[in-house]
């Protein structure tokens, strides 16, 4: 049995530990559930783009509103504004600390009772919420336990949905306080009556005021434009260039805060998060994003190459882009991950990017946070960590993916959506 590691302070919100202690004594953490460190750092290799798929180009859509033609991957820009400035390092000071509630005092513990003569326990009424860590105690309404006081799992800790065709798994981590990650999936139907697939995933910039709030404002905005564009029959690739903006509103919003609130923290900064999604509709695969969260096609059959679809607004991105570092000297530096586009009030000129694509086979597409490509940042490895059978069993896929980047260590809040992509053959038809 493998010793408890020895913690001079607690892992999630450093506060002073005792030796002994089973739980911090500032937030609740359970100290027996963090894992052994890592032998090596999870960042390794740089991103790899993998040989172009011979896609062909999607069909020109009659209408006013058509985007420019579908993308190949390789053709994807790092940034649409050609020109901009790249963002110092540090983008936001560090928000003011924010007040720690104190769990309740843990009783001490009892002589363990002779399970052969000990009386069983009483069934808990129906309703009653019992502690994830003992079993057995009631949760207050504080969200405490009240035999052990270890403090409860928020409902963002841990997000799971299942739909026909899409499904998406959200988890804090081993090493923050709470999920600053947020995502909306959904379904809708084409003019046509042809299925649209929506899914949106959001990564809340941690060194900016409310991340988490950010992060959801902007999933479900996003989720509504493109539920209100998709059956008016807008181009998805419009309509997801539209989403973004919508999304940018909203984080934009949640800056307008009154003058009372801002008086009592003067320095913090504006909410921002950033944003990537995808939408599966009229044989096309758009792609729409901002920031460094991404999207991988990874083929059903692996016979065809994994290709990642979208560019990171990051200093090494741009560095690379500028043939002033390869990619291993740029994602070397500790500047690498600083982002260089986000959602927020405070962001740059907003050009969102958007790209689509028609694949000529079945496959799958991964929407994630860093919180899993800083695990699995090459194609070749987001292709070994997707189950072969993601296009069937997506919410299993998820799910995989999600322990894939608790494994590695979990630095990070993980989110991971999987969308198949069907596909029927020239000729094919219904029996």
């Amino acid at each position: 049995m493998s010793q408890m590691p020895q913690l001079s302070a607690c892992p999630s919100c450093e506060e002073p530990l005792e030796s002994g202690d089973l739980f911090c004594g500032a937030c609740g953490y359970d100290l027996s559930a963090v894992p052994a460190r890592p032998a090596t750092s999870p960042g390794g290799s740089a991103a790899a783009t993998g040989q172009p798929s011979e896609w062909p180009l999607a069909p020109e859509a009659d209408s006013s509103d058509t985007p420019a033609p579908t993308h190949l991957p390789t053709d994807l820009p790092g940034t649409d504004s050609a020109g901009t400035e790249l963002a110092e390092p540090d983008e936001y000071p560090l928000p003011a600390p924010e007040a720690t509630a104190v769990p309740k005092a843990v009783p001490a513990p009892e002589a363990a009772a002779d399970p052969r003569t000990a009386a069983p326990d009483p069934t808990p009424p129906g309703g009653t919420k019992l502690c994830v860590a003992c079993r057995s105690g009631r949760v207050d309404p504080d969200g405490y336990c009240e035999n052990c006081g270890h403090a409860q799992p928020r409902e963002r800790d841990h997000m799971e949905q299942e739909l026909d065709t899409v499904a998406a798994v959200s988890d804090r981590g081993l090493r923050h306080h709470r999920n600053e990650d947020a995502f909306a999936i959904s379904a809708a139907a084409l003019p046509d009556g042809s299925p649209a697939v929506v899914a949106i995933v959001c990564d809340g910039v941690s060194s900016a005021t409310r991340p988490d709030e950010a992060s959801l404002a902007a999933s479900r905005a996003a989720n509504e434009s493109l539920q209100g564009a998709l059956p008016r029959g807008t181009h998805p690739q419009q309509a997801m260039h539209d989403a973004i903006l919508s999304a940018a509103d909203a984080v934009n919003a949640l800056a307008d805060e009154p003058t009372s609130a801002r008086e009592h923290g003067p320095h913090q900064n504006a909410p921002a998060c950033t944003l990537v999604g995808a939408v599966v509709a009229g044989g096309l695969l758009v792609i729409g994003w901002v920031g460094d969260s991404r999207a991988y096609w990874v083929p059903d059959d692996r016979s065809g190459p994994t290709v990642r679809l979208t560019e990171d607004d990051s200093w090494a991105a741009q560095m690379v882009a500028a043939g002033l570092m390869n990619e291993a000297e740029a994602y070397a530096d500790e500047r690498a991950h600083a982002i260089t586009g986000w959602l927020g009030a405070d962001a740059y000129e907003l050009e969102p990017h958007t790209a689509s694509f028609k694949p000529d086979r079945a496959g799958v597409v991964v929407v994630c946070t860093d919180g899993l490509w800083n695990y699995a940042e090459a194609v070749d490895e987001m292709a070994r960590a997707v189950p072969a059978d993601a296009a069937v069993r997506p919410l299993h896929s998820a799910q995989v993916l999600v322990g894939h980047a608790l494994d590695g260590g979990g630095h990070d809040n993980v989110t991971v959506a999987v969308v198949p992509f069907p596909y029927a053959p020239q000729g094919a038809g219904s029996a």
